[in-house]
């Protein structure tokens, strides 16, 4: 019984250092802007900051291709409920060839032109420091954004606190944060394999499909878009149709693999322009594509 109290006790008090540590770095900056998404860390982020340093935070949504406006939309009402400015400014992502040929540095390019855009329009709004929410278990995974964002000295305050993924989620809870135990969330150019091209059509195709699985009470879903290919002696040809891979927890296999709900699910995936539509039995992986 001791042991089971000091150890929750010790958990607390390292959860209070790691909130103080944070305190003491976001005051050491006093003002800046947020790369924001609305998702589990730049929410948390964002109101830590709030916190800290009352008005002199303001966060900035890039809205580009890579992005559904149904998250667009998520992030613009998660910045009202926490009473901070919010700005969304449009990107071109489409119009860079180092982004839409798709290749392992894809993320870098983009991160570039996305932070870039950002924070020039911070700076346009008097905010000389652009942070964003990266924390310590991002440095563990295949993140080429990482790098982009270290080059161009965005500030990444969750890092510097050796905050991980978990530790947020918990603290976005005490602090009532909605975004608590939402599914992690990446960008749409995720679903499509390296070295396939992205285009406008795969990424509003996916776009549909992941929303149509949602409003089935789906969550934390991804629907992978590969180019068909048929394979002979001489070459590798192309017919410019995609196959949709569903991938979804273990618990949500068997449900969309029922007949019912595997129909209806079919009928609007051919709808939306796949060939062939397939259920990944390993279940949702992040960083599949990797």
């Amino acid at each position: 019984m001791f042991f089971c109290k000091h150890f929750v006790n010790s958990c607390f008090l390292t959860d209070v250092l790691i909130m103080n540590r944070l305190d003491q770095i976001l005051k050491k900056r006093k003002k800046f802007a947020i790369a924001f998404s609305g998702g589990v860390d730049s929410t948390f982020l964002a109101a830590a900051a709030k916190n800290i340093c009352k008005d002199k935070v303001i966060v900035i949504t890039a809205d580009s291709a890579f992005q559904s406006q149904k998250d667009i939309e998520k992030a613009s009402e998660i910045a009202a409920s926490l009473n901070i400015p919010h700005f969304v400014i449009k990107v071109d992502v489409m119009s860079s060839l180092d982004i839409t040929q798709n290749s392992k540095q894809r993320c870098y390019f983009c991160k570039k032109k996305l932070f870039s855009a950002i924070k020039e329009k911070s700076l346009e709004l008097g905010f000389d420091t652009l942070a964003h929410g990266a924390n310590i278990d991002d440095l563990q995974d295949y993140r080429p954004g990482l790098k982009a964002a270290q080059e161009m000295n965005i500030f990444s305050p969750l890092v510097e606190a050796q905050m991980t993924k978990n530790q947020i989620r918990l603290e976005s809870k005490n602090m009532g944060l909605a975004t608590w135990n939402i599914p992690s969330q990446s960008c749409l150019a995720t679903r499509i394999p390296y070295n396939e091209i992205i285009t406008v059509e795969k990424l509003r195709q996916i776009e549909a499909c992941e929303e149509f699985l949602n409003q089935l009470g789906f969550y934390g879903i991804s629907v992978r878009c590969h180019t068909n290919t048929a394979e002979n002696s001489n070459k590798s040809e192309i017919d410019n149709s995609y196959t949709a891979r569903i991938e979804c927890s273990s618990e949500d296999i068997s449900l969309i693999a029922a007949e019912k709900l595997r129909d209806k699910i079919t009928s609007f995936f051919t709808a939306q322009g796949f060939r062939f539509i397939s259920l990944d039995l390993k279940g949702y992986c992040s960083g599949n594509m990797n």
